[in-house]
């Protein structure tokens, strides 16, 4: 007998099938279905986000949630409505799926057509943020993959009223299969999800570093993620100082409880002297807690400032998710990309520079899956990238890498069309050959037809 969450995603397969096959307008009607219920949701979501941040600071004061998380939980009115112009923006977004990649003729009347297909069943694992939901959701059905959810039980309100919300839109919309996304809500179903690698092609995690490596060392489907955000930025010696105030600024206060964040800046020891003292003001302006290295703790005891720290090694391998900086002097770019590329998580990392040569090794040499030149790493978002939203970065070096949109929820499939073709022709003592002629056709044109 199948358990109920069994049950539940072996529905969710089924109706993979049916939704990869979805026409684009249908899709596209879905997703205005689903912005305008959480448009006529609003006062229905805040009361049941109230509920979650009331049990979710209690918790805190208990030790038992951190204050990132405390954070990621709030739902408010901008809020929602950026869920709604994410999935509007998921309308404007071309179908990734059925599309031509690419057409070879393999002989006269004999074509393999390359085309993009859904993944299939995706599972979500994540804790706290409700935004992720619609998010996900969007980009699973434009993508035409069916989704199993499972959320954070301090997120419990939250998720449960903006999945049914959706959902309900989604099934009113003729075309739409019923069953193809669904919501586990108990703390024992991850480790169920975990074991479905019958059902569930892809599992993608998004929480805590221990969350994530522990999804990624428990079960046999493919994790799409990543595990750490421990991002750098390095201002070089031929960096315009004005520049580097603003985006060292921005990538560290901003936003510091994300996976984009800076977690260490890396300065070069030539224009220390210059650059620190008013960047160490501003941070502490903003309550930032800073961590020296050796060279860069003389400059700030010489500032007079107050509550300095010294970093140890561990502080280069922390990713804080809060108002905390580490700091280092390095002697060359090269000094910079390879204390990177050794305590870096190969996420989101920084050069500010004017130089074009130090500019192209750093692009060349940085291991990770977004660099920014004379720009915060907080740019490294779907949303910013003009993905629409993201179902989650990866560091993975297989499929998709960087912040993931749509493009990394399809994979492809391969189609030959022929005319009672067999291999034996090509075979044998006079095997006829073939042209692997390259054609500008695609499949949809042939099949419509």
């Amino acid at each position: 007998m199948a358990t109920d969450i069994e049950q539940k995603v072996m529905e969710a397969k089924m109706a993979s099938i049916v939704l990869a096959s979805v026409d684009t307008q249908t899709k596209d009607n879905a997703l205005e279905a689903m912005a305008k219920a959480l448009d006529a949701n609003r006062n229905k979501i805040l009361e049941a986000n109230k509920a979650d941040l009331e049990e979710a600071e209690r918790m805190k004061n208990e030790g038992k949630l951190s204050q990132a998380l405390v954070d990621r939980l709030k739902v408010t009115d901008p809020k929602i409505d950026g869920m709604i112009s994410g999935i509007r923006d998921v309308i404007k977004l071309e179908d990734p799926s059925g599309r031509t990649i690419k057409t070879l003729e393999l002989d006269k009347g004999l074509d393999l057509y390359q085309v993009s297909s859904p993944i299939g069943l995706i599972g979500v694992i994540f804790e706290s943020r409700p935004d992720v939901v619609p998010q996900v959701m969007s980009l699973c059905l434009k993508s035409g993959n069916a989704t199993v959810f499972k959320g954070g039980s301090e997120a419990l309100n939250s998720n449960r009223v903006i999945f049914n919300i959706l959902v309900e839109a989604l099934e009113n919309t003729q075309g739409i299969p019923k069953g193809a996304f669904q919501l586990m809500e108990t703390r024992e179903e991850v480790m169920d999800i975990l074991a479905l690698d019958e059902y569930i092609d892809l599992l993608i995690p998004r929480g805590s570093n221990d969350f994530v490596k522990f999804i990624q060392d428990n079960t046999k489907i493919s994790v799409l993620g990543h595990a750490d955000g421990i991002c750098h930025v390095y201002v070089d010696t031929d960096a315009d100082l004005n520049k580097a105030y603003d985006v060292c600024f921005d990538s560290k206060v901003q936003y510091p409880a994300v996976c984009n964040a800076m977690e260490t800046l890396l300065i070069n020891r030539e224009i220390a002297e210059d650059f620190l003292p008013e960047m160490i003001k501003r941070y502490e302006e903003a309550g930032v807690e800073l961590r020296f290295d050796e060279g860069s703790y003389t400059i700030a005891e010489k500032l007079g400032s107050a509550n300095i720290a010294k970093a140890t090694e561990d502080d280069w391998k922390t990713e804080y998710n809060d108002f905390i900086l580490s700091i280092k002097l390095v002697d060359s770019i090269e000094e910079a990309i390879d204390h990177i590329n050794k305590y870096g998580s190969h996420h989101t990392d920084a050069i500010i520079t004017e130089n074009k040569a130090k500019r192209k090794q750093f692009i060349a040499l940085v291991d990770s899956s977004s660099v920014m030149v004379n720009a915060s790493t907080r740019f490294a978002d779907g949303f910013r990238y003009g993905k629409g939203a993201e179902v989650g970065i990866s560091t993975n070096k297989i499929h998709a890498r960087g912040p993931v949109g749509m493009e990394g929820l399809v994979i492809y499939k391969y189609v030959l069309l022929g005319n009672g073709d067999k291999v034996a022709t090509y075979a044998g003592d006079t095997p006829r050959p073939f042209t692997h002629k390259e054609l500008d056709r695609k499949l949809s044109d042939i099949i419509n037809e």
